[in-house]
């Protein structure tokens, strides 16, 4: 089973009036961080959808064994940033989408969705929030049209938490915020940590 990540970060980070993406985190940028486990992973492949405004984040993650995909059309939501990379992976098996600044994600956890979806390979695997399903995801080829017709801002919520739709959510305790707002980060480097 091929398996491809897809690591979201084609955000304008405009909560943290900066280029959030490129703050440190434990001796890395948290794109860095995300990148490196991603690709600690089991996954095949790992991808970077990227705006074409942000030069020094292509830069950074051009320092890795990874491809990244430029979405120009970033400004219509995150679901033109997940239709940009099935576009690159309809060969794949299924894709695993993530988000650049959810630290807390490992490659633990990105192998636990990857290890479920082996024993149930049709299935969407998604992760557990409060109220909701959301991401990390992971998404058979058979929902790959789906993905490429989302719209908006909204992502893969849509699918995720419709009823039609089967989805199974791995079993972890890990703290699943992503870092917004200056706040957001003075949290994580005071190590507030996810745990499994």
């Amino acid at each position: 089973m091929k398996t491809a990540i897809l690591i979201l970060a084609a955000g304008a980070s405009s909560r943290m009036k900066s280029p959030k993406l490129l703050l440190p985190y434990k001796n890395r940028t948290l794109i860095g961080w995300s990148i490196s486990h991603a690709l600690a992973s089991k996954a095949n492949h790992v991808s970077v959808v990227l705006n074409n405004e942000t030069t020094k984040l292509k830069t950074e993650v051009d320092s890795y064994d990874v491809r990244a995909i430029i979405n120009a059309n970033f400004k219509n939501g995150l679901s033109s940033s997940i239709a940009a990379g099935v576009k690159e992976f309809i060969l794949y098996d299924a894709i695993l989408i993530t988000l650049a600044d959810q630290p807390n994600v490992d490659a633990i956890y990105l192998n636990k969705m990857i290890d479920y979806s082996i024993t149930n390979p049709n299935t969407v695997i998604g992760s557990k929030y409060k109220e909701a399903v959301g991401v990390p995801a992971l998404f058979p080829k058979t929902y790959f049209n789906e993905l490429l017709n989302l719209d908006g801002d909204t992502g893969a919520k849509t699918l995720l938490n419709n009823e039609s739709i089967p989805v199974l959510t791995i079993a972890s305790k890990v703290n699943l915020f992503d870092v917004d707002t200056p706040k957001d980060y003075s949290d994580l480097i005071n190590k507030i940590d996810g745990k499994y």
